[in-house]
């Protein structure tokens, strides 16, 4: 029996009450819940490296390029709602994914190049998601520590033992069946975001607060002070790729809105929750990133939070870390899931015959009750958990791996395919004002892209070159 079949006959039939316009069982998602899909996915690990952007580009550029990419997301983000159905963003068909949606409006061909895009942004979030928490989690061992044994003692944490931790933990959430399972999780991850976050703030304004003399520059990092001319050029390329990381959630807009009722229309809950998360997410951000800044100037830390030391209040940090971990806990399913249901249902469709791929029952598992359980789900999603894991113990580089994801995903996902779409479906010529607007707006997007991914690889060659594996931190 199917998840979908269970999930109906659990509801006492396959009759009109129970199921969607596509026969699937009826979607039970709202404003809220959608919200904080996209909280838990846009407040991420993202946000600790702002500071950091900050102080590469100053006290101007900085928040000027932080509000332009806020208002880029949105934009475009509102664009894609629009594309969960088609051809009519209220009465068409449903698109399941973001792959469904471009193929829908832009064949085959341009599909193919979006799933190549998605999935690759998705990987690579869920290792940097990795790498991030084994961080938290090192930062909360080094702070008790410190605290019971000396502010000298040694207290050196394995990142790579963490990372197993966290492997553990996500192969047992991994076994969710689908994105619908996860409203409550996210609801979760969002209030531990906006925890960390909020502890963040309070650091940086009591650092403010406590003196001290911290250097900060209307136009960043200085020249012949604190890098080289060309270390200024690598860096203000990074953090563009950085500020874009910050904002990368189109790649599961469309999964989140499938979760939503379709009464009142799902694009327009959905707009009315791009809004939401965007701009609370944005509030968030230009806090962080300047107080983190005017708190540690131009020698801001990749993570800010990690860079109050492992003192005092020690107790707070390590609230702010445990929140980091539970978040990302959840915003990794968010991510990953996508990527789940993707190969699942490529595979299943490609073997109909296949008795261990299809094979599915349900057993009842105390507290949590009837479940539906996949051997090929257990086996296959494993599996995946540990090879990020892997990958994420090769190369932990916070900054640099971040950057990269970004600038790799913000273009095509955030930005390319949301306006190809949208001209398609409106019918919109590429000579008119509003498609030389639009056609504008895109190129301008790929020449970023392409300097932060410049500026992300060229941060990662040096921490290579400066890396053991394994090493213990």
């Amino acid at each position: 029996m199917s998840v979908e079949a269970f999930e109906i006959a659990e509801n006492g039939g396959a009759n009109l009450k129970d199921v969607d316009d596509d026969g699937r069982p009826r979607r039970t998602g709202i404003l809220i819940t959608a919200s904080a899909h996209i909280i838990t996915a846009v407040i991420g690990s993202g946000v600790l490296s702002l500071a950091w952007a900050i102080a590469q580009l100053g006290w101007i550029i900085g928040p000027t390029v932080l509000i332009a990419f806020s208002l880029i997301t949105w934009f475009c983000s509102s664009l894609l709602t629009d594309c969960y159905r088609a051809p009519d963003p209220v009465h068409g068909k449903r698109n399941y994914t973001y792959g469904d949606a471009v193929r829908a409006y832009l064949g085959d061909v341009k599909y193919r190049f979006c799933s190549l895009a998605q999935y690759v942004n998705l990987v690579g979030v869920t290792i940097g998601y990795t790498i991030t928490t084994a961080i938290s989690m090192g930062a909360v061992k080094r702070s008790n520590c410190f605290h019971q044994q000396g502010h000298q003692a040694p207290c050196k944490v394995s990142d790579t033992t963490n990372m197993i931790i966290f492997a553990a933990i996500q192969i047992v959430l991994s076994q969710l069946p689908n994105f619908h399972e996860l409203s409550l999780l996210s609801l979760v991850a969002a209030v531990m975001s906006i925890t960390y976050s909020s502890i963040g703030l309070a650091l940086s304004i009591a650092k403010i607060a406590g003196g001290g003399h911290v250097r900060t520059t209307l136009t960043g990092v200085t020249v012949g002070v604190d890098v080289s001319g060309t270390e200024k050029i690598w860096r203000t390329f990074q953090s563009l790729g950085d500020i874009a990381f910050a904002y990368s959630y189109s790649n599961v807009l469309i999964e989140i809105q499938d979760t939503l009722k379709s009464s009142p229309p799902e694009n327009k809950v959905m707009k009315k929750a791009t809004s939401i998360g965007v701009s609370t997410t944005t509030l968030f951000y230009m806090l962080c990133g300047m107080l983190g800044y005017a708190a540690f100037g131009n020698e801001a830390p990749g993570n800010f939070l990690t860079g109050f030391g492992f003192y005092d209040p020690f107790w707070l940090i390590d609230i702010g870390n445990i929140c980091i971990a539970i978040h990302l806990i959840g915003a990794y399913q968010v991510f990953a899931q996508p990527i789940f249901q993707f190969l699942e249902n490529y595979i299943r469709n490609r073997y109909p015959e296949n008795g261990f791929i299809h094979s599915e029952r349900i057993i009842n598992i105390p507290i949590i009750g009837k479940f539906p359980f996949s051997p090929f789900r257990l086996v296959w999603r494993t599996l995946y958990v540990i090879i990020t894991s892997l990958v994420a113990m090769i190369f932990p580089f916070f900054n640099d791996f971040l950057g990269l994801i970004g600038a790799l995903s913000f273009w095509p996902l955030t930005v390319y395919f949301p306006v190809e779409m949208y001209k398609k479906q409106a019918q919109i010529s590429k000579f008119s004002k509003t498609g030389i607007w639009l056609n504008t707006l895109s190129s301008a997007c790929l020449v970023v892209s392409i300097l932060a991914a410049c500026g992300s690889v060229q941060g990662l060659v040096q921490a290579l070159a400066h890396y053991k594996p394994f090493k213990v931190s």
